[in-house]
């Protein structure tokens, strides 16, 4: 059976997801603080005059959770403004030293800071600061607004996970052992060939999209595209048993699989080669979703790989043995 493409057309990567993500925050965001910024410039001896002005502002600033104003030595001279009225528990604070103040001070007029993990809420936030400026061009303050990511709205497309081959080390004393461990054999293992049939079986016809085998555990943990937010554990007396496969429906192979349904196999086939092919370094687990077309691998070493299928079907194990670790 010929595999089809996901239907996801060019779907972006993690690193042009967020940065789509941030220049449309920063263009939703920039022109209003900037407008903002320069009603504030009269008013910066005026506590309430300003307290006023970002109440009546909040509208708006879009999404934004908290106003504030801080003087030229970065020190709160208003409350914060909240949809819910004003706070005073910061007020006088010195934001010198915030990583957002940081990043504007001497290059920029506007930043919009990293993400990072809000102080009072414990949650993920950003800060965005505009600087204040007199008509003399003289810096006068800083006007910042608080937003919490959970209230952002996101960009359309969730970015596409890379292809590329991904090695991970794992525990430095797992590696700094390894060859004073050996392979013993699992439940599974006298019956790979059986076990390795009826995981095909599942893959192939039953539904399942994503499986994982734990040689050394003796176990499985699969996903069904009836119910992909949950998934089932399989242990060794159900790997050894074929009827396990009449639990699941009969369903032909998805049409979002990019793996085709002849690969499974001989993807299984090498997981089981990388068993036990040596008494030291061997395969602990592995696993294919058939969906993203990757393989997840990880050994005795407690090294991790990520490989797309067709990839990992080309390499022969002197390509593992020298990479494993």
């Amino acid at each position: 059976m010929t595999a089809k493409k996901a239907k996801n057309q060019n779907p972006p990567d993690l690193v042009s997801a967020l940065r789509t993500q941030r220049e449309m925050l920063t263009s939703m965001i920039s022109r209003a603080m900037r407008k903002l910024s320069r009603q504030c410039v009269p008013l910066m001896k005026d506590r309430a005059g300003l307290e006023k002005l970002l109440t009546n502002a909040l509208d708006e600033i879009s999404y934004c959770k908290h106003l504030y104003v801080l003087d030229e030595n970065m020190h709160q001279i208003v409350a914060n403004i909240t949809r819910n009225g004003p706070d005073e528990s910061n007020m006088g604070r010195d934001r010198s030293t915030r990583p957002y103040m940081q990043e504007i001070v001497g290059t920029t007029n506007f930043a919009m800071s990293k993400a990072y993990i809000s102080r009072n809420t414990k949650r993920p936030s950003l800060t965005a600061i505009r600087v204040i400026r007199n008509r003399s061009n003289r810096l006068v303050g800083f006007l910042g607004a608080d937003y919490d990511l959970r209230e952002l709205p996101a960009t359309r497309d969730i970015y596409l996970e890379s292809q590329n081959w991904k090695q991970i080390k794992g525990d430095p004393s797992i590696r700094s052992n390894l060859f004073q461990q050996q392979r013993n054999n699992s439940l599974i293992d006298d019956h790979l060939d059986d076990v390795l049939s009826v995981m095909e079986e599942l893959i192939t016809h039953r539904g399942v999209f994503h499986s994982k085998l734990h040689f050394s555990s003796s176990r499985a943990t699969i996903w069904l595209v009836d119910d992909p937010y949950s998934y089932r554990i399989l242990n060794a007396d159900d790997l050894l048993n074929p009827e396990i496969c009449l639990a699941y429906p009969n369903r032909e192979y998805t049409d979002r699989s990019i793996v085709p349904a002849q690969d499974i196999m001989p993807v299984f086939k090498m997981f089981s080669d990388l068993r036990f092919a040596d008494e030291n370094i061997y395969l602990r687990s592995g696993s294919i979703n058939i969906c993203n077309g990757m393989v997840a691998l990880n050994f005795s070493c407690d090294g991790s790989h990520y490989i797309r299928h067709d990839e990992f079907l080309k390499n022969g194990l002197e390509f593992w043995f020298g990479a494993a670790g």
